[in-house]
């Protein structure tokens, strides 16, 4: 007989957990493409700052959920009860196809390419392929480290969150250093071509402005993470909304922070020209010379590291409450002696790694943000909706701004995705198309549960 889940997520944990899934790989690189787009420093730290306010606005209304329905699956939850069980069977099912492990096969293989500032035998030239899977060298490394964390969360919740804390605290003192250490000896005059990059001509501000927005907005998700473990967090109606907020806003603040380190000490043009748009190495050895880019890709793994233990920690739960619900299949409801969903955290390693293999986790990705905007969209509606719903409900805490900032955000994030629809198709359509295909697997499910 397994054991149910035990409230073993702290405080400091929580926030660790919500401040370690944002910070990954994206901090250090998606700047350059920003910058291409934009060719202004101001607007620059415009799209990080804006980025960061979105981001802040649905953590407060998520922390109204949170507190109000802590249980595992987080948004999951949320959507079966605001708006029904296939809306939460279509938020989980995009979590495991593609957003989570697409998410946790990107950052594991950026851990590699790091790694192999190193080691540059760690290539990605293939060794074999079988179709489209192909043997790399990084991509083993990737892997590896999917199964080493993926094996220290089976092992139970403290091995989990003890990782995390640490990886955590080490991945921020290092972009807080960074940060620091740009704002303080950066010398943007030294850094050549500091001045404006003219906008690709023909191409509207706004669906630049839009396009720009993406990586920013990318490299500040999985802060819901948290709320899939909310059946572990101990105190979780005190507990979730204090992470998200507070999580949030550290990130929201040493991002805007470290974009302006960027500029200090790269100057527009270096950020956007930065090789392989690692700006985050190259700010390091402006600053410090070789031995600060090797400090950088040192901090970069340590920072990726962090992230994919969060990712896997919290992305399990999903398909473990998707299973309990009998949405999925009966085993990943299963815990293990350590209290912990080990089928589930199995499953979406061996996807992941799957991801890893074939290397379309990056264009996967560029299909989802689209739709992983609507998701987050749907989850800051969902607060008026269960208030109005589900009024009798006890909620330990209440979404500042109520209607007003849920609008707002709604607003806000619609438009961003119209614009992205308009200027990206290509890789808009595609995200939407993979959310509607969990319906016929949903309905698959639900009837073979009748039989």
């Amino acid at each position: 007989m397994s054991e149910p889940l035990r409230r073993g997520i702290g405080r400091f944990d929580a926030v660790a957990l919500v401040v370690g899934s944002m910070i990954g790989s994206g901090i250090f690189i998606v700047s350059a493409e920003s910058a291409r787009l934009l060719g202004s420093g101001p607007l620059l730290l415009a799209v990080w700052s804006i980025a960061g306010l979105l981001t802040m606005a649905a953590a407060v209304s998520c922390a109204e959920l949170a507190a109000m329905l802590p249980r595992a699956g987080g948004q999951y939850v949320f959507f079966r009860e605001a708006y029904g069980p296939l809306a939460g069977f279509l938020f989980g099912w995009a979590m495991l196809l593609v957003i989570q492990t697409g998410t946790i096969a990107a950052v594991a293989a950026a851990f590699a390419r790091f790694l192999a500032v190193f080691a540059p035998g760690i290539s990605d030239a293939p060794w074999a392929s079988l179709g489209p899977l192909a043997l790399t060298p990084q991509r083993l490394v990737a892997i590896g480290v999917v199964v080493l964390l993926t094996a220290t969360n089976a092992t139970g919740l403290r091995a989990g969150t003890l990782t995390q804390n640490v990886f955590t605290a080490a991945k921020l003192a290092a972009l807080l250093a960074l940060a620091l250490g740009g704002l303080v000896l950066g010398k943007a005059a030294a850094a050549a071509g500091s001045g404006r990059i003219p906008v690709a001509e023909g191409l509207p501000f706004a669906l630049a402005f839009a396009a720009a927005m993406v990586g920013p907005f990318f490299s500040q998700s999985a802060w819901n993470n948290v709320t899939f473990a909310g059946e572990e967090v101990r105190d979780p109606g005190r507990t979730l909304p204090r992470a998200l907020v507070l999580g949030c806003l550290i990130v929201t603040v040493a991002y805007i922070l470290t974009n302006a380190a960027y500029l200090k000490t790269l100057g527009l043009e270096g950020i956007a020209t930065a090789p392989q748009d690692r700006v985050g190495t190259a700010a390091g050895g402006m600053l410090f010379g070789g031995a600060g880019a090797r400090a950088m890709a040192a901090a970069i793994m340590i920072s990726t590291f962090g992230c994919v233990n969060g990712l896997i920690l919290s992305g399990a739960r999903v398909s473990f409450a998707m299973a309990r619900d009998g949405h999925f299949f009966s085993s990943l409801a299963r815990v293990n002696r350590a209290a912990v969903p080990r089928n589930a955290l199995w499953l979406q390693a061996v996807w992941a790694s799957l991801l890893v293999l074939t290397g379309t986790y990056s264009q996967l990705l560029k299909y989802v943000v689209s739709a992983d905007l609507l998701l987050y969209v749907l989850l800051v509606l969902a607060v008026p909706v269960l208030r109005r719903s589900r009024p009798d409900v006890p909620r330990p805490f209440l979404a500042p701004g109520y209607p007003w900032l849920q609008a707002g955000y709604a607003a806000a994030a619609s438009a961003l995705i119209v614009l992205l629809l308009i200027g990206n198709p290509k890789t808009t359509w595609p995200g939407y198309l993979i959310l509607a295909s969990g319906v016929p697997v949903f309905f698959f499910w639900r009837r073979d549960r009748a039989r």
